[in-house]
Formats: C-alpha cells, structure tokens, sequence
C-alpha cells in the first residue's frame, strides 16, 4: 500500500469520526419524513384521520390480504396486500388492538403495482386492516387473525 493512499483514507476516517461526535452527522438528518402523529394514534380512526385527513374508507373487494388464520407468534405475522385498483397512491396496514394501530405506510409510485408483502407486530387477537389510497379515495378490506402469543409485550 502506498503511503499517501494510507495517510488519505487515515485522514478521511477521522474527519468523518469528529463530524459524527460532533453531531454534524446524524442518522435523524438522514431519515426520510414519517407521519409521527398517524403513528402516536391510540384508535384506528384517530390514525387515518392523521394520515389521510379523513377516517371514511369504503369497503372493496378488490383488495386481498393475505394472513394466517392463526399466528403463533404474534410478534412476527407475515403479511401480503395486493389489489387491482388502479391509480393506487398508498397502501397502510393497520392493526385495531394493538396500542399504536398503524403498523406500515407504502407510498407507491404512478404506475406501480398494487402489491407490498411486510411482516407486522399483533399485540393480541385482532382485526388486520388494509387501506388503498387509490384516485384519492381510500378503500379498506379486513381479516381478523388469532394470536396465540403476544408481540406487543404480551
């Protein structure tokens, strides 16, 4: 190794060490914007009224949730939305008894396909609840899954 290459990376790295205890980088500069209050709601509508400015979905049968019956394990539940709507702008998961409902938020991009697959923390047996934002309306679909052991300190 060359010693002005060394000397380089040596200086690089510690210039990078002095900005990160300085505070000058820090990872909450970097993280991408998140609905804070949506996720501090107690109550499924309190959320949705957070994140969307309105708590009124329409029940639709062209979105599927995938989710086992029974999960043995409530803190890791594996779960797939997909729909065919069109126009979709979000897909959020939402879980009714657990003490902070919203799970997940996907905002998709213009023609993207309506499908997302994620693994979510249920607290207790509880409705699991899908909201697509498509065309500016929000449409909803649920499936209760049974919870045999407690994520969510349970």
């Amino acid at each position: 190794m060359k010693r002005r290459t060394f000397l380089k990376g040596t200086m690089a790295s510690s210039m990078l060490g002095v900005a990160v205890s300085a505070g000058l980088l820090a990872p909450r500069a970097v993280l991408a914007a998140w609905p804070e209050s949506s996720f501090k709601a107690k109550k499924v509508d309190d959320a949705l009224n957070a994140l969307y400015g309105t708590g009124a979905t329409k029940d639709s049968a062209d979105i599927k949730i995938k989710a086992p019956d029974i999960a043995e394990n409530g803190a890791v539940v594996p779960i797939t939305i997909s729909t065919k709507l069109g126009n979709i702008e979000s897909i959020s998961v939402l879980i009714e008894k657990n003490p902070a409902p919203l799970a997940c938020v996907f905002n998709l991009a213009k023609n993207t396909e309506g499908f997302v697959s994620t693994r979510v923390k249920m607290g207790k047996t509880s409705d699991l609840i899908a909201v697509v934002k498509s065309g500016g309306k929000l449409h909803s679909a649920k499936k209760t899954v049974k919870v045999t052991i407690g994520g969510c300190g349970g």
